[in-house]
């Protein structure tokens, strides 16, 4: 049974794990990545964003948060397990960060991505994302793609 639970102190390092691989096998991990994954509670909790952690049989196995960039919401450092991967817990975290977003009230998500990343787009398309220009200031250096979700 999966189940999604918000951050708590012991899951930190999940938070950092599961991303860094993800990084590591696609691109690299960028000085952004690096100061907002070592240190989620004052990069991401404490200024108003939030972290969620797909638990499956004990196991953390997938993470996903939401960045407060002052304007918009973020959707950030999604990663699901190697071994996990195919089980749809990307789209069950999605569908509950959507879910999220409804009940607080936001008007929108945003997220950066890289073409690249093929399922990852497709899955962002299929739930209703469409794509904006980037600007050329983006905090990620990868980023070449920037998509926005209408709620």
């Amino acid at each position: 049974m999966l189940e999604i639970i918000p951050f708590e102190d012991q899951y930190a390092p999940y938070f950092y794990d599961l991303n860094v691989a993800w990084l590591k096998k696609y691109f690299y991990v960028e000085p952004y990545d690096e100061k907002v994954l070592s240190n989620p509670k004052k990069y991401v909790i404490a200024p108003g964003g939030f972290i969620f952690f797909a638990k499956f049989k004990d196991q953390i196995v997938g993470v996903v948060s939401f960045i407060n960039q002052e304007t918009f919401f973020e959707l950030s450092k999604m990663a699901v397990a190697p071994q996990y991967q195919g089980l749809k817990i990307g789209q069950k975290l999605m569908d509950f960060c959507i879910d999220f977003a409804k009940e607080k009230g936001w008007n929108s998500i945003t997220l950066y991505s890289h073409r690249s990343l093929a399922s990852a787009i497709q899955l962002y398309k299929k739930v209703g994302f469409k794509e904006i220009e980037l600007e050329k200031d983006s905090h990620y250096e990868r980023s070449d793609i920037k998509m926005l979700l209408q709620l």
